[in-house]
């Protein structure tokens, strides 16, 4: 594999959006839309998303399988926090953001988000979910009826 072929994983894509919303916030922040002490409410969002990440990470180690897109799973992990979400880590990285633009208290941070949600679906979410689908099965198909994708 070359380098060309390699595609970033997600944490970079996560890096980049924290970098974009900060240039955002102080290069065209447009309008402040969340003052002190409501922009402390950033911190719900960002201690769940590390929790989130935390505790889907330390699922993968238990289970033996791998974290990284692309790669092929030896388990349907169905338990902890992908009770909740099929994937918690992009849920995560979603809140973390959400957190810290709440912090900034600007508009526009917040309009990164949703662009990274669309490339996270786009880039890993659905790749991620034809390889289950085609490795898990009935056992897949179970627990897509049971778990929302996100939320």
């Amino acid at each position: 594999m070359t380098m060309r072929s390699k595609k970033a994983l997600p944490p970079v894509y996560l890096f980049f959006a924290i970098v974009a919303m900060f240039l955002l916030h102080f290069f065209a922040p447009l309008a402040i839309v969340v003052v002190y002490p409501w922009l402390l409410l950033g911190c719900v969002p960002l201690l769940l998303g590390i929790t989130l990440n935390l505790s889907a990470d330390r699922a993968f180690k238990k289970y033996n399988t791998t974290v990284k897109p692309f790669k092929q799973s030896t388990t349907l992990i169905t338990t902890g926090v992908f009770r909740i979400t099929r994937h918690p880590m992009y849920l995560g990285m979603i809140l973390i953001l959400t957190g810290l633009a709440f912090f900034m208290g600007s508009v526009t941070p917040f309009f990164v988000i949703p662009v990274f949600a669309i490339l996270i679906e786009k880039i890993f979410v659905k790749a991620e979910e034809k390889m289950l689908a085609d490795t898990f099965c009935n056992n897949w198909v179970d627990y897509c009826s049971k778990v929302r994708k996100w939320i």
